[in-house]
């Protein structure tokens, strides 16, 4: 029971961690979420899923769901 307990504990801890840095980030949005911006992430160089650039385009790329 200690360790259901200390796991719900844990997991309302980390939800409310998120909520916490949701709520003080400006418009509630994560910077550089964009996974093919990072090369470790994009070894293939193959475009994003969510907006179709290629990784080379992130470069100059002034999108705010990017930013």
């Amino acid at each position: 029971m200690k360790l259901l307990f200390l796991t719900l504990g844990l997991l309302a801890l980390a939800v409310a961690g998120i909520a916490i840095k949701i709520w003080a980030k400006k418009d509630g949005k994560f910077a550089g979420t964009c996974a093919s911006q990072n090369p470790m992430l994009n070894k293939s160089g193959e475009s994003c899923g969510f907006c179709g650039k290629t990784p080379d385009q992130f470069d100059t790329c002034e999108d705010t769901e990017h930013n």
